[in-house]
């Protein structure tokens, strides 16, 4: 067998153990929320590039969190479709507010629809435009971000929503894995060399700390230290 061959086989045993893994956790894991289940299958119907939802078992990471910290008040950069705004408006405290911002504006009325069906319309604010543009107005202190916007962006976000981080409070960065790509030598793809750029800047700052946790394409904790 060619060493081509052999890598190709090795590729494709991976691949079966990842799906076989996968499987598992979703066995051993709380059976998906049937408004998500539907949220997640028609956004795979009806939009492009679908991947974008968070899905079962990431939304069950968030959710979590979020209910670990109870938080006042929480900001999501990346609506999408809405799952995980869903998910992480499931932990806010009594009269909590979450405010997610999304660029699309042909995503609002599809993502209000389920966020009326989930029964969480009335802790949801709904922002459309440039997170850039918006965030600088924002008047509140966050217990919890959740950036999941443009991956070029990611520093912009951090450095616009960390003073607005209350002391002890948490960000949550997605996709800081990038499909393994943050660990080629060399890129052209400015996605990818922003998530690099973002994960070199997170690891040098002093007044934060965090971790990075395997989870689907890679979810950063960090703590904004009091």
């Amino acid at each position: 067998m060619s060493k081509e061959s052999k890598l190709e086989t090795r590729n494709a045993k991976h691949e079966t153990m990842n799906k076989k893994l996968e499987q598992y956790l979703l066995e051993h894991s709380t059976p998906e929320d049937p408004v998500l289940e539907d949220l997640y299958r028609q956004t795979h119907i009806r939009f492009v590039n679908p991947n974008m939802a968070t899905g079962h078992l990431q939304g069950k990471f968030l959710e979590l969190i979020s209910m670990m910290i109870r938080p006042e008040n929480i900001l999501e950069i990346g609506t999408f479709t809405g799952y995980s705004a869903i998910c992480l408006a499931k932990g806010l405290k009594t009269n909590g507010k979450l405010i997610t911002v999304e660029v699309n504006d042909e995503l609002t009325a599809f993502s209000h629809s389920y966020f009326c069906r989930a029964g969480a319309e009335g802790k949801i604010t709904q922002l459309t435009g440039r997170a850039q543009d918006i965030i600088p107005g924002l008047d509140l202190m966050f217990d919890l971000v959740f950036i999941d916007g443009d991956k070029r962006e990611y520093i912009d976000y951090y450095r616009l929503i960390i003073d607005k981080v209350k002391p002890g409070g948490f960000i949550i960065a997605d996709n800081v894995l990038w499909g393994g790509k943050v660990i080629e030598s060399e890129t052209n793809d400015q996605q990818t060399k922003g998530v690099i750029e973002f994960n070199d800047m997170i690891v040098k700052q002093q007044n934060i700390e965090n971790v990075i946790l395997p989870i689907r394409d890679g979810v950063m904790v960090i703590r904004k230290m009091a």
